[in-house]
């Protein structure tokens, strides 16, 4: 209940609706008791059992005589209408009291449904809308430890599984507990001995179906690990399925996605054996408990005569009125069981603080203006550091370009600068401001991006070139594809700029995907370029096309250029040359063959047009 119990916070704006249902469930209640209660004058009028009062009853105002005044009140209603139009109009008219009180019972439950179904969709959007925000507002680092499929599972099965459980615990809550109430009450005026034996059955049917409950939690938190397993699996395959497919895989992984379908379907086995058990043994004690009343109550009747018969069978009635809600609540706590396990997941990510946040007094910098300087930078991503004693200075306008072989660190520094991550020790300034100290938003308004894979959407042309930019126009788009070296192959698409690319841009070839990168960088406009291995992922013909590209797109900005192919970056300003962390050398290119040192090696590997 503890994870519930937060999830509820987000019932807040909607607790109009709320207080509705609860409104609509009193009077369902109400009208439920009166329902069965009306079936007791019907049966006296046809066993004949009462001697008809002809004098209209007076109440005293005493609660303890409402009984009294009730019974003889409706026995003087019975006998007028008897008088008047007889035995059959009068049994008629019960007939009609009794739909229209069953009308009102059902009225009032379908209100209760329609209010709380406003509340659960709201809460559901409610929900997902924050778990999303939380999923674009935490660090990339967070994701290289978490697995996609996890995320969809929490933010579509645990979700639901909420919103199911929200609904039981306003049950749980609300409505049964008011009916039980009501019906007690009746019950209680009825025969406070008769209702005894009931309510000391109810306790130790709640004692039996919660000791299984306490099951459920446990499992149902299993289950949903395991739904997060095999959508991972899914989602992985989707991404991968040339890869699958061409080291012939596919045995491989359908015996992965198999076996996580089988621990699933085991799971689910022992949770719903369990969770179905609540309804046949709340259906076991509840005939227990009639036929216990059958028994003293039948003495009560016959041997005692204490009770008339048609009391009797409206007591059981009663009753009947009395286990329906107590089954309910049954049912209701083995899914809120549930539901908790599926909240404790929600709040795993809502409760998750990022790493990278804005500092309370946080400026905006609208304006690159002097140098962007690299201080004596520390950074690990576990234990060993990445980046050791790093330093650099790049001036506005300049081209700065980091190369080395892999796993040297120099994508790392493209992701420290941008704030994907923070450093561990030193600092980063822009125009001598702690990058720390400039919010995220603006300064990576300052940055343009271009990555090695081309990170495209399942949209049109031009929504992903205006992904930077919403108010751009469409001369605007086609001159940065111009720029982009893209505008010759966009034009000839079948819809042009309202073409959709597909899943990751995969209707277009690797050098076309980039120079869409490359415009969206382009039409962005920002003053500060980064380039991350670029044209590493692409053949000869099309590196042509997206280096000139890339040079169009450097002029007159400052550029940050890490290079796998040493071809596109002779004309930088300062090459640094990294090795394991550290800078060996740098200068600019000629320079640095001058040294016939690490550069010169990196040169030979490789051959220039």
């Amino acid at each position: 209940m503890t994870y519930l119990k937060k999830i509820l916070q987000f019932a807040k704006p909607y607790k109009r609706f709320a207080i509705l249902n609860i409104i609509s469930n009193v009077f369902y209640a109400l009208f439920s008791t009166l329902a069965f209660i009306s079936f007791i004058p019907m049966l006296r009028v046809l066993f004949q059992e009462e001697k008809p009062i002809s004098t209209k009853p007076v109440w005293n105002g005493e609660f303890g005589n409402i009984k009294d005044f009730a019974n003889d009140y409706s026995n003087y209603f019975l006998n007028q209408q008897v008088e008047q139009y007889g035995e059959i109009a009068a049994l008629v008219s019960i007939c009609i009291t009794v739909i229209v009180l069953f009308f009102l019972k059902n009225l009032f439950n379908y209100l209760a449904l329609y209010f709380i179904a406003n509340l659960r969709n709201g809460m559901l959007k409610d929900i997902r809308n924050r778990i999303y925000d939380k999923i674009v507002e935490l660090p990339v680092s967070f994701f290289s430890e978490k697995r996609k499929g996890d995320f969809i599972s929490r933010i579509t099965s645990d979700v639901q599984e909420i919103q199911t459980s929200f609904l039981s615990m306003l049950e749980l809550f609300v409505k049964e507990p008011l009916t039980l109430i009501f019906t007690l009450v009746f019950m209680i005026g009825i025969s406070p001995k008769l209702t005894l034996f009931v309510l000391v059955f109810l306790p130790l049917a709640g004692l039996l179906i919660s000791t299984i409950g306490k099951k459920l939690k446990s499992q149902s938190t299993q289950a949903q690990q395991e739904n997060a397993n095999f959508l991972t699996i899914v989602e992985e395959s989707l991404s991968s399925l040339k890869i699958i497919k061409g080291f012939n895989a596919e045995d491989k992984f359908k015996r992965k996605f198999y076996s996580s379908t089988g621990r699933l379907n085991q799971i689910l086995n022992t949770l719903l054996h369990r969770q179905n058990l609540a309804s046949p043994m709340s259906e076991f004690l509840g005939v227990v408990v009639i036929t216990i009343i059958l028994w003293f109550g039948g003495r009560m009747v016959l041997i005692d005569n204490t009770m008339d018969a048609s009391t009797f069978i409206g007591f059981l009635v009663l009753t009947y009125n009395i286990l329906t809600p107590a089954k309910a609540i049954s049912k209701a706590t083995y899914s809120i069981q549930k539901g908790n396990a599926s909240a404790e997941r929600i709040l795993e990510i809502l409760e998750t603080e990022s790493t990278i946040q804005d500092d309370r007094n946080a400026v905006k910098k609208e304006s690159f203006d002097e140098n962007i300087e690299v201080e004596n930078i520390n950074f690990r991503y576990e234990k060993e550091n990445v980046l050791k004693n790093f330093s650099m200075q790049v001036e506005k306008g300049k081209m700065i370009a980091l190369v080395g072989q892999s796993g040297s660190g120099k994508s790392t520094i493209a992701n420290l600068i941008t704030r994907f991550y923070d450093v561990n020790e030193g600092v980063i300034k822009l125009d001598g401001h702690n990058i720390k100290g400039i919010t995220k938003k603006s300064l990576r308004n300052l940055m343009g991006l271009v990555t090695q894979d081309s990170i495209l959407f399942n949209d049109t042309v031009k929504n992903n070139i205006a992904l930077g930019k919403d108010n751009a126009t469409k001369e605007e788009i086609i001159e940065a594809l111009k720029v982009a070296n893209a505008w010759d192959f966009v034009k000839e698409l079948p819809e042009g700029l309202e073409t959709n690319i597909g899943d990751s841009g995969n209707k277009l070839s690797g050098g076309q995907k980039q120079r869409l990168s490359i415009a969206r960088a382009v039409l962005k406009n920002p003053p500060i370029m980064i380039l991350d291995e670029a044209t590493s992922a692409l053949d000869t013909e099309s590196e042509k096309l997206v280096q000139k590209a890339l040079e169009n797109m450097m002029k007159n900005r400052t550029s940050i250029v890490i290079a796998h192919r040493l071809s596109t970056i002779q004309n930088a300003d300062k090459i640094i040359v990294l090795h394991r962390g550290e800078i060996v050398e740098q200068g600019k290119h000629l320079e640095l063959l001058a040294q016939k040192g690490t550069y010169q090696k990196l040169v030979e590997m490789q051959s220039f047009d």
